[in-house]
């Protein structure tokens, strides 16, 4: 449950640092904070986070959907499920956001 946990925290926090490239900039530009530029340092550092956002992802989703194994005694710690719907859900809403903020130099154009 920590790992899964773990991954999901993770690779939020991941995509998030692999778009403030884009988003702090254009979030302070509409507040009229002025010096926006030390964002755009953390650009050639985007392809690393999204290599680890995708990452850790996968990782969650692994532990999520792995397959159970063949013995387990009803009662034991193995029979207890691995991933509850709420789990799950927010397994699904994270990948969104994840492809959401990944996404987001393509739109952005588009909505300011």
């Amino acid at each position: 449950m920590r790992a899964r946990t773990a991954t999901l925290a993770g690779s939020i926090g991941a995509g998030f640092l692999s778009s403030v490239c884009c988003i702090v900039p254009l979030v302070f530009a509409m507040l009229g904070i002025s010096g926006a530029g030390f964002a755009l340092r953390m650009e050639p550092w985007r392809p690393y986070f999204l290599v680890l956002t995708y990452g850790l992802l996968a990782g969650a989703f692994y532990l999520t959907y792995r397959p159970a194994k063949a013995e387990c005694i009803p009662g034991d710690a193995c029979g207890m499920p691995r991933a509850s719907r709420a789990g799950k859900a927010a397994l699904w809403i994270a990948t969104v956001v994840v492809v959401l903020n990944t996404a987001f130099p393509l739109y952005a154009a588009y909505l300011f």
